[in-house]
């Protein structure tokens, strides 16, 4: 008798632990395919170094990320979310390159009770609005980099500017973004199609007859590569100065080469940023991977340990939502930015810096900062959201 009801006790023993039931399930939405398929292979590659780097453990339990392609597009980014939601059940759902795919997706993860990290799209309305308790950034706000641009262009006496950005949320953020705090005069804005243009030599044709002191862009991924590549065959530089934002970055740097040496951008990330996790992001990415992280592997890198952080507060207890989203506000893991704290609508409030195109002592092309613009940073939209704690 006393047998029979230490084996029952001891099976309502597992059935109550959490560690011995669960395991945390990550769904990771990205591209994966496509010429954009670069960025989301470097967000993948950080996300499987973070979970070495934790020996694929969280709280004693095994962690499973399923890895879904958006394929660029909205609607397969929506169909890909509803299935790590519905079908395969997952604790969060992260990931989320583009804007426009993740304002389409967002609703299936927060209306369902499911903890939704962005490692790099920061569209304004879900910093403003529509924020929701379930979102979490471990990027910025798209607004705040060319923010910090804008700044830059002030303090180096930029009087008149051409801005060009794609015509899609994104793009139009970051040009509210430089628009918020450049002081002088903006003398044109083109808002190219995206993401089918990649031909922008009507529109540079218009700067070097604008004559602007200087040419502000976002063009991320390929956009980016053939943009810089066209700026050089036309006769700008040296001319109409080129600042950009997501446009350079250690995924294009090794196509781009001499051209791009010495390019001037705002991040809140660089490679040799001075803080113990970045050093050792930085060392285990190249080890690994025989290149340099972008900012994109940096993101997803810190979206690994933002997830850690939630389930070890509760020990393992996925069922504790409010326990998790409470250690989550907290950011109380070591970030490869150094410490930082989020605003009322779960984006991060952090230093945003100067940096620009070098090469490292072993001739490769990498960023390194000249000076902090920004300190502190908290996005313009936080005050829309209605969210406090």
């Amino acid at each position: 008798m006393f047998r029979q009801f230490m084996g029952v006790a001891a099976a309502a023993a597992l059935l109550a632990s959490p560690a011995t039931a669960e395991k945390v399930k990550i769904g990771f939405v990205t591209t994966l395919t496509t010429g954009a398929g670069v960025i989301g292979r470097d967000m993948r590659d950080a996300v499987d170094l973070g979970l070495d780097h934790i020996g694929h453990k969280m709280a004693g339990l095994d962690v499973e990320v399923i890895y879904e392609d958006d394929g660029f597009k909205p609607e397969i980014g929506k169909q890909k979310t509803e299935k790590l939601v519905q079908k395969d059940k997952v604790n969060f759902v992260a990931g989320y390159i583009w804007s426009h795919v993740l304002l389409a997706s967002h609703k299936t993860v927060v209306n369902a009770d499911t903890f939704l990290i962005s490692s790099n799209a920061g569209p304004s309305q879900l910093a403003g609005k529509l924020c929701n308790e379930n979102f979490f950034s471990t990027s910025w706000q798209n607004d705040q980099t060319p923010m910090a641009m804008g700044e830059v262009l002030n303090q180096r006496g930029i009087k008149s500017l051409y801005v060009m950005s794609p015509n899609y949320a994104a793009g139009k953020n970051m040009v509210a973004g430089v628009e918020r705090t450049y002081r002088g005069e903006i003398v044109a804005k083109d808002l190219t199609k995206f993401p089918d243009q990649l031909d922008f030599s009507a529109e540079l044709a218009k700067v070097r007859a604008a004559k602007p002191d200087a040419l502000f862009v976002f063009y991320p991924g390929k956009h980016g590569t053939q943009f810089f590549k066209q700026y050089q065959q036309s006769g700008l530089k040296g001319n109409v100065p080129l600042y950009s934002v997501f446009t350079v970055d250690s995924m294009n740097l090794p196509l781009l080469k001499d051209q791009a040496e010495g390019s001037l951008m705002t991040q809140f990330w660089a490679p040799d940023l001075d803080t113990p996790a970045n050093k050792r992001f930085v060392s285990g990415y190249r080890d690994k991977y025989g290149r340099y992280p972008s900012f994109y592997a940096a993101q997803s890198y810190d979206t690994v340990f933002l997830i850690k952080s939630a389930v070890e507060a509760v020990n393992g207890d996925l069922g504790n939502r409010d326990g998790m989203r409470a250690a989550m506000r907290k950011a109380n893991f070591e970030s490869v930015r150094g410490p930082y704290k989020y605003g009322n609508n779960h984006f991060p409030i952090q230093n945003f810096y100067l940096r620009h195109v070098v090469k490292d002592a072993d001739g490769n092309f990498t960023t390194k900062i000249l000076s902090t613009v920004l300190e502190d940073h908290q996005d313009s939209y936080a005050k829309d959201c209605k969210m406090s704690w």
